[in-house]
């Protein structure tokens, strides 16, 4: 496999030049339907069908020997043999590049195994997303050569594993608000780093914490605390852990709090530039969230499965429950559901695959979509098991409790929401800030703000339309299309 989860690319370059990337949902909220980016759908090419497939019989083999998601659940904790397997099977470098060791799969593949792991036990997701969605993450994408060389081969081959830790008591979905401090040294040669991380996933695992931390700097005679990210060796002196947390679901995944007490790094350790730290993190959640989208979409299918051979076998009043209208429409909408879940995800792994493309608030569709889907799945399922589905001898609790963190994991729903939201207003309010200059000199100005009006009028008008979609599909399209026009007009409105 040849093909990368992220097309290469230096990191201060991408940082600094974000806007131009062109995106299909920003160009919605604009009235424009970017045909280019979304058509044809992306499909597996030969080689990645066929790794694709030898993976996941690999790891399904492995599954049906030694992975019982009951246990994990009860007993809080992965045996070694699971551990072991995953690291064994190659699963914990699929999205590292092959130059370090890695399988270097494209996202279209990724997130399938990613999806399939998910459905196997969600906490093992966590194991397995945590450690290279985000926590290896920063420096596959923006690490210098050094750090990459040090650190992904082991990474990859599963020696070490890695940890994010953003999240502090006072900073969650304001990553700003973090307290965390990086003081470097007189000569800049070092960095002491201060503060406490909360909820790290993998932390009682990791040998790598992927850190992020505020560095003072002097911008016109006063002291700015930028965000910075730092790769840090989790055997230095002054990293403390606390006790795994008691958590609802995803009991086996491993999450804690990591103090960091005086801990000194290198200046070589620091990744990317000072203050650049809240975007790359940015950027490493962005393509975290697509794995979770994959992995609540799966798992959504997999309990609806077992809830429809259960509304099969069910009788009352004579006949199978699945025959009744209320079981039927729980079951074909979540099955509707799951088809356009699964089709987001993968069209957004296209956009990752091809590069150029800012899928940021893709995925953050794909996320928001997919996880209120596997939680309102895992619901409707215990709903259709009855009685049965409140016993911890069948699946359908289990699935309750461990789709609940997928609305909060890598920013939570209502963030996101607000994301899309401010999104889509800052690019027509751009739009509208150049025409207020514009008015402030009418005269030499009047090309722009005819422009402007005459855009507008059209924009009105006429409507965008989609002129790549089988005919079948002809008058979803044209409903598709219309409802994009009024979302753009109350948009600039």
């Amino acid at each position: 496999m040849t093909a990368t989860s992220a097309p290469a690319h230096s990191g201060a370059a991408h940082l600094a030049d974000p806007d131009h990337h062109p995106s299909f949902t920003k160009g919605v909220f604009l009235g424009e339907i970017r045909e280019d980016l979304v058509f044809p759908f992306p499909v597996l090419a030969p080689d990645e069908r066929e790794a694709l497939g030898m993976i996941l019989g690999s790891f399904q083999a492995f599954a049906a020997d030694t992975i019982d998601s009951h246990r994990l659940d009860s007993e809080g904790r992965f045996p070694d043999a699971v551990r072991k397997g995953m690291h064994e099977l190659g699963l914990m470098g699929m999205n590292i590049p092959e130059a370090y060791g890695g399988f270097g799969a494209s996202a279209k593949v990724f997130n399938r195994v990613f999806g399939e792991i998910g459905a196997t036990d969600p906490a093992l997701a966590v194991y397995f997303g945590a450690h290279q969605s985000i926590g290896c993450k920063a420096i596959t994408l923006f690490g210098t050569g050094e750090q990459k060389q040090r650190w992904l081969p082991r990474c990859a081959s599963g020696e070490i594993v890695a940890a994010f830790c953003l999240t502090e008591p006072g900073s969650g979905s304001d990553a700003q608000a973090m307290t965390t401090a990086a003081t470097p040294d007189a000569k800049g040669d070092s960095y002491t780093i201060t503060g406490t991380k909360i909820w790290i996933s993998n932390a009682g695992y990791a040998g790598l914490f992927t850190v992020f931390a505020k560095v003072p700097v002097t911008v016109d005679g006063k002291t700015k605390h930028r965000v910075t990210a730092f790769a840090v060796d989790a055997t230095l002196p002054g990293i403390s852990l606390g006790q795994p947390e008691q958590k609802m679901g995803i009991k086996a995944s491993d999450t804690r709090t990591v103090t960091f007490d005086n801990v000194v790094v290198s200046a070589a350790d620091r990744i990317g530039e000072v203050g650049q730290g809240f975007k790359i993190a940015l950027e490493v959640l962005n393509s975290g969230r697509l794995g979770l989208a994959a992995g609540s979409s799966l798992g959504a299918r997999k309990i609806m499965r077992v809830a429809l051979e259960y509304a099969k076998q069910r009788t009352q009043f004579g006949r199978p429950i699945g025959s009744f209208e209320m079981i039927q429409h729980k079951i074909a909408l979540n099955a509707a559901e799951t088809y356009a879940s699964d089709s987001a995800w993968m069209l957004t792994a296209g956009m990752v695959d091809r590069g150029g493309v800012d899928f940021s608030l893709e995925t953050a569709c794909c996320k928001i979509f997919a996880s209120e889907l596997a939680f309102r799945a895992s619901n409707d399922a215990l709903q259709i098991a009855g009685g049965i589905g409140y016993s911890k001898e069948y699946p359908y609790e289990q699935a309750v409790r461990d789709s609940r963190i997928n609305l909060i994991f890598e920013g939570t729903n209502e963030i996101l929401r607000a994301l899309i939201a401010l999104t889509a207003l800052q690019q027509p309010g751009e739009r509208l800030k150049a025409l207020g200059k514009a008015f402030k000199d009418p005269l030499h100005s009047i090309g722009a703000i005819g422009s402007f009006v005459a855009g507008r009028a059209k924009r009105q008008i006429v409507k965008p339309s989609f002129t790549r979609v089988h005919e079948a599909l002809a008058g979803e399209a044209e409903t598709v299309a219309g409802i994009i026009h009024d979302l753009a007009l109350a948009v600039e409105s």
